[in-house]
């Protein structure tokens, strides 16, 4: 299962990672965020240990979503070092994901 992100971990758990971090900015009411959620949990799986997967609920935890632009859910940013290294904005297949993470490795 991916991480549950909030504006107190975010700092900690994705801006200070030593490894890549993939954050699903998604909320409940949102039917492509249902559909990406799955695919998020299964990279989590796949890349325990080799990146760190989280989601942030936009409706409880709005500081990050605002502070890098997320205007449309499901938004899945990747970081690495803490910078934005890839963005992706609606629903992709799950191979736009991990070769996101891929290349971020």
């Amino acid at each position: 299962m991916a991480l549950e992100i909030t504006d107190a971990t975010f700092d900690e758990v994705v801006l200070k990672s030593d490894k890549p971090v993939v954050v699903d900015f998604w909320a409940a009411w949102c039917g492509p965020c249902r559909m990406v959620g799955p695919i998020i949990d299964e990279v989590s799986t796949e890349y325990e240990g080799k990146a760190v997967v989280g989601k942030v609920d936009v409706d409880a935890n709005q500081q990050y979503a605002a502070k890098y632009g997320v205007r449309n859910i499901p938004t899945v940013l990747v970081f690495k070092d803490g910078e934005i290294v890839n963005r992706q904005v609606g629903v992709s297949p799950k191979k736009v994901y991990t070769d996101a993470i891929e290349a971020a490795l």
